[in-house]
Formats: structure tokens, sequence, C-alpha cells
């Protein structure tokens, strides 16, 4: 009788501990979910979280940005969760700036070039002071820029937690249809003729000729959408930068930034910033010419063309920047 009593006392400290155990990592799983997606928080590469930087009377223009990005990784579990831990080599986009404790997730077809030339004024310790004397090949230069994937773990860690982090973002489909026009229409590009303008036409044009099997030279849109959408090309690997979607250069899901600019207000969330960080007195964000920008009129008349399947198959490819920025879904698709 007290063999068996004593048994079932062990069993259930047993049971009691394993409960326990079991509690306990319910308790992590829902904790460590919470950190993720709580608006204000987020865990990079490790689980530190901080809270935003925004002191100015436009603090609720920025903090409903920033709930916009975090609701939508919510709404989207599947695909956010799926990844947990960022790798260094995802972080080439993030440039870094030591002195002024910036990180800048940059965009191509996003004001990239001009935020390249801030950027190097800011980390030039004097060498430059205007932005715009700056040459835009210089800008491109990596080696005129740290990025956040030259450092290591620690220092990554770091820097995500304490430093100012931010990026800019555009309506997806009119800076597809500017990647286009820059990288297709324009004769001086010719590497991307070569590089992608040859493969797209080999793949979807009937009976193209010779010179523009060799060259690449006049993809239509048509054909560029046909490329984007097909399932061979996400098997090629990674989209090239100038098309792939801000959800995978930046990684907001897993990366908490401290404001998310918009091309549509570009100049004013620009010198925004540069006041914010104590720099708007002697720099100030280069104007843009706006008569060469591609419009939404002109998107419209871009996707004039493109089939009821494949408008649907490209929204679903840029859904979530559609979702975490707050875009709204282009009157011009025909989806239903």
């Amino acid at each position: 009788m007290k063999q068996t009593l004593g048994e079932l006392m062990r069993m259930s400290r047993i049971c009691r501990m394993v409960i326990a155990t079991c509690l306990g990592s319910f308790i992590l799983v829902i904790f460590y979910f919470q950190s993720m997606f709580q608006p204000g928080r987020v865990c990079c590469l490790s689980s530190f979280c901080h809270s935003p930087l925004d002191p100015s009377g436009a603090a609720v223009l920025h903090q409903g940005r920033r709930d916009q990005v975090v609701d939508a990784c919510r709404v989207n579990n599947a695909s956010s969760r799926k990844r947990r831990v960022l790798t260094p080599g995802d972080l080439k986009h993030l440039v870094v700036d030591e002195d002024h404790e910036l990180i800048y997730c940059y965009v191509p077809k996003v004001a990239c070039t001009n935020w390249k030339r801030v950027m190097m004024v800011l980390t030039g310790r004097g060498k430059y002071s205007d932005p715009m004397e700056i040459p835009s090949n210089q800008a491109h230069v990596p080696s005129n820029l740290k990025t956040l994937n030259q450092y290591s773990i620690a220092e990554i860690n770091h820097r995500l937690k304490n430093y100012f982090k931010f990026l800019f973002v555009r309506e997806p489909f009119e800076r597809l249809v500017s990647a286009y026009r820059n990288k297709f229409t324009l004769k001086y590009n010719s590497s991307f003729h070569k590089r992608f303008g040859t493969r797209i036409i080999r793949r979807y044009r009937k009976n193209p000729t010779q010179d523009a099997l060799i060259n690449g030279s006049d993809v239509k849109f048509k054909e560029f959408i046909e490329y984007l959408v097909d399932p061979a090309t996400q098997h090629d690997g990674p989209l090239n930068e100038h098309w792939q979607t801000v959800y995978q250069l930046c990684h907001p899901c897993h990366i908490h930034y401290d404001m998310v600019g918009k091309y549509e207000t570009l100049e004013e969330d620009a010198n925004y910033i540069l006041r914010l960080v104590g720099v708007g007195d002697s720099l100030r964000f280069p104007s843009y010419a706006k008569s060469t920008r591609t419009t939404d009129a002109m998107t419209a008349q871009f996707f004039g063309n493109i089939s009821t399947q494949q408008q649907f198959q490209l929204y679903q490819l840029y859904k979530m920047d559609f979702l975490m920025f707050n875009y709204s879904k282009p009157s011009y698709l025909r989806l239903d």
C-alpha cells in the first residue's frame, strides 16, 4: 500500500512537471508572436524590441503607417511567420550611417538615387555638402556606402535595436511601370537588355527577329508582365531588385521601421526625417523632376492590354506591398 501511494505521489509530481513545462512553452510561443506583431515592437534577428522614435506632431500619421504594416503582417501570418529569423544576406539593402545612427532600406524606383546621395553626405564627414554634386553613378557604387550585411551578428542586432530605421515606398504598379520604362525603353540600359531582354523575348515572343534575340532592346510591357507572372521566373531565383517587392527587399514583417515614407509625399517625409535626426538646417532633400515621373494615369495606359488573368496574377505577386503600405487596389484592374 505504501509503495502504491508513493508511486501515485511520484506520478502526480511528474504530471505537474509536464503540465508546467507545456504551459511554459505555450507562454513562450505566445510571447514570441505578441512581440513580433504588437504595434511599436518587433523581433529583429533576436528577441529584443524597442519603441519608435517620433516626437513631432506628425506622430499620428507615422504611427498609423507603422500600425498598417503590423496589421498586414498579422493578417498574412502564414507567409510572415514562415521565416522567423533573418540572415545577414537579407540585409544588403539596409544602408548604415554610423554618425547619425540611421538605417535606410533603399527600394529602387523610389527616389533611392537621391537618398543614397543624401546618405553619402551624412556619412562623408565633410567630403560632400550638396547631394546633387554627387554623380548618380557614384551613388550606386557599393563601396561608397556601408550596408548592414557587412557587420557581425552582434553588431547587426545592436544597430537594429538602437538605430533609427526608415524606408520609402511607392504605389506598387506605378513603381513597376517606372522600372519597365527605365530599364527596357532607354537605349543606355543595354546591360538590362542583354541580361533580361533577350531572355524575355526568347521565351514570350513569337517569331522574334535575330536582332531582338541578340540585343533584347525592344521588350514590350506585355512580355515583361508575362515574364513576371511565369512560375519559371520564380524558379530562376529572386526577382531583380528593380521589380522585387518591398516586402522581400526590406523585410518589414521582421524589422520594425521607425518611419515609412511615401513617394507621393517624398520631399515632405524626407525633410521631416532630416529634421528628426538633427541635420534639417544644413541639409535638404533634393527636388525631383515631376515632368518625367511615371504617374497613375500613365500606369493605367500600360495595363490596358494586360489580360484579366495576368492582372490577377500580378496583383497576387505584389499584394503584400499593397496591403502593408495602404495602397488601394487600382481602379483600372479587371479582377472581378
